[in-house]
């Protein structure tokens, strides 16, 4: 029986297991027909999506700014939805740990479901990566996320993504599939799933806590992210799950165990369990796992503490080994899931945006902005803007091996850094190793057990098929001095596909690292949401330093709809702010006012005119000239057709034309 047909099966046990499929005559029978598939359906199959509104076009994505929450879902039940897909487009450092899935039932205000976006599909630390699972399946290199846990609900099922990283979202895809059921069973269970983390591990004897919930249910998964503070292997720990405060009745042998892998972790995936994510044992290196208890959920008809020892190997300053079974300061993080009658009101909130990021306080150097100061032997240095997902990249176009760029940097404060660089892949693209001030990068390479060795990442494979900006490449944790320091790209030369030699370079990520560093990066708090009438709105809106905070305020006055025009002077000036989630969102405010907001025609004008304006803020243009329509924005209608030539805006442009010249259809 291949693969795919035992997934099937597995699949098809997993319902039954939950009560969510039918009775099945014989065995023989389930093997048949796994998914109940000739029987009739009473449910009426339905979907959320962020399909836009207008069939014309092709808009078809939500672009919150930072602070926005998008609302994916609000649907009224009984029901169950069965399937989640999104993807995301943003040019963030880390950023799907950035985003906040939240599910809420019954009008509840307390989320049922609240994690990161990346750890929920099971990759954590801020990172993509590939996951196929029965109730997982990442594809595309990540980027195409889908989930298949059933969450049943009674009254209603709201589910959101809130973007609580500092620039916005370029694009937010998603697909809700759901089913709405005359009833449900009256024992019918609540799907959950919870973020916890510890940056780092405490070093006090205590356990990381994955869960501890009070009530009745079942315990069906885990997702585990790891990154290493220190060298060695970490994964020593034990597995306890405490079920009705008893003494656990389930205890492991170790964490790569309790992923059912062996001497180490290494990357794999399958139906139950995996590894997304797995560099090694060196300082620094990052780690993924997920398990799903599908045929093993564990009970508990109380209370559940799910724990794991932080140990492994230690050592002493000269490297030698200190203990195979030492305490751990690691960065831990992990998403629990589980179902339980009602909804649990006793978990923790997550910490709030940069506080989950294992380095909270990194710092995103454009290397584009310094283009001019870059040295580039064998080969001519230039900028591609927007060449995937709203990204600046320097483009080097190398002329073979042994070309090589240097990209400059530098450091505020002397001190201990990670340091990466997100490079983009394509087909005429080439491989490359870094080099930090004109050296390897070398890591420390230990004594340790068999099956956990160091894998030092020292080079880089530039080609795709496709084009993609993301690739994160980590050059090492380092000691930095305070001052000037430089990055040198240096082409080793090219796999047989490749058409050239190609480097495209979008960022330079700089975060110090340490117990100092992570407790300050830990106090990351939400932003303030401005209050009060449109016009002190407006005041928040051209004179707060935060951009965020003004953005935040654009929001707020977008909800006010024509209450907001008491403001509009201060929305026009939005227009010219030097931050595009600002821009984009005074225009989308002006739409929302609607034709009361006609003295801001010729603003609207000179922001679809501003040079390199990025297409999501002309777009808000367009539709906000729409909106205002005959015969205030008729003057605008020159710059909506040369609008209307590009082709990420044309859908936009041609929509507000039609509005403006009142063509049937056009409202």
């Amino acid at each position: 029986m291949n693969k795919r047909a035992l997934w099937v099966l597995a699949a098809a046990g997993f319902g039954l297991a939950a009560g969510l499929a039918h009775p099945a005559s014989g065995a023989a029978w389930l093997a048949e027909d796994p998914y109940h598939l000739a029987e009739p359906k009473e449910y009426v199959a339905r979907r959320a999506s962020s399909n836009h509104p207008d069939w014309g076009s092709n808009d078809d994505s939500k672009r919150p700014i930072p602070g926005e929450t998008t609302v994916l879902a609000d649907l009224r039940g009984p029901g169950v939805v069965h399937h989640l897909w999104m993807t995301i487009a943003d040019n963030e450092y880390g950023w799907p740990r950035l985003l906040r899935l939240r599910v809420y039932y019954d009008g509840s205000d307390i989320p049922s479901v609240d994690a990161p976006v990346g750890d929920f599909f099971a990759v954590g630390n801020g990172m993509e990566g590939e996951v196929e699972s029965l109730m997982v399946r990442n594809s595309s290199d990540g980027r195409a996320r889908n989930c298949y846990w059933p969450m049943p609900f009674r009254k209603g099922c709201k589910i959101t993504v809130t973007n609580e990283g500092r620039r916005r979202v370029s694009m937010l895809y998603y697909h809700v599939d759901w089913r709405q059921v005359p009833s449900l069973p009256a024992d019918a269970l609540y799907f959950h799933a919870r973020y916890r983390q510890a940056l780092p591990a405490p070093a006090d004897g205590s356990h990381y806590e994955i869960l501890n919930v009070r009530g009745r249910g079942h315990y069906v998964g885990t997702v585990l992210s790891v990154v290493q503070a220190e060298a060695g292997w970490f994964g020593e720990g034990d597995d306890l799950f405490w079920v009705d405060g008893q003494r656990p009745l389930i205890e492991g042998t170790g964490t790569e165990d309790y992923f059912n892998d062996a001497w180490g972790l290494h990357v794999n995936d399958g139906p139950h369990y995996g590894v997304t994510v797995a560099e090694g044992t060196g300082v620094g290196a990052r780690m993924t796992a997920y398990r799903w208890h599908l045929a093993d959920p564990i009970p508990f008809r109380q209370s559940l503490k799910a724990e794991v020892e932080h140990r492994g190997w230690t050592y002493n300053a000269d490297g030698s080994v200190k203990s195979a079974f030492g305490e751990r300061t690691d960065l831990i993080s992990s998403v629990a899931f589980w179902y339980q009658e009602g909804i649990a009101k006793d978990q923790p909130p997550a910490p709030y945006g940069s506080a989950r990021l294992p380095q909270g306080n990194a710092l995103q150097i454009e290397v584009e902005k310094a283009l001019s100061l870059c040295r580039a032997e064998g080969g001519e240095a230039s900028l591609i803007p927007e060449l995937f997902w709203s990204k600046d990249v320097l483009l080097f176009e190398a002329r073979g091996k042994g070309s090589r760029i240097e990209v400059p940097f530098d450091v505020a404060e002397e001190g201990d850094y990670e340091l990466y660089t997100e490079v983009a892949q394509g087909s005429g693209f080439g491989i490359y190793t870094v080099l930090l001030d004109g050296k390897p990068p070398e890591a420390a390479q230990l004594e340790h057990e068999p099956g956990a060795d160091v894998f030092p990442q020292t080079q880089f494979d530039g080609y795709a098929p496709e084009t993609y900006v993301g690739l994160a490449h980590p050059v090492g944790w380092v000691h930095l001095a305070r001052g000037a320091h430089a990055l040198t790209y240096v082409c080793l030369g090219k796999r047989e596909a490749s058409s050239g030699f190609d480097l495209g370079v979008d960022n330079v990520v700089l975060a110090r690292v340490g117990a100092e560093a992570w407790a300050a990066a830990s106090k990351a708090e939400e932003p303030r949401a401005p209050r009060g009438s449109a016009v002190d709105l407006g005041s928040i809106l051209t004179s707060d330093p935060d951009p965020v905070v003004r953005g935040l305020a654009a929001l707020a006055l977008r909800e006010l709809g024509k209450g907001a025009l008491p403001a509009l002077a201060a929305i026009q000036r939005g227009l010219e702010d030097g931050d595009v989630s600002v821009r984009m969102m005074s225009a989308n405010v002006i739409a929302a006012i609607g034709k009361e907001a006609a003295p801001a025609v010729d603003a609207l004008v000179a922001a679809g005119r501003a040079p390199k304006e990025q297409v999501h803020v002309l777009r808000s243009v367009a539709d906000a000239l729409g909106s205002i329509g005959e015969p205030a924005a008729r003057r605008a209608l020159p710059l909506l057709r040369e609008l209307s030539r590009i082709p990420r805006v044309r859908w936009a442009a041609e929509a507000a034309i039609r509005r403006i010249e009142r063509v049937p259809g056009g409202d």
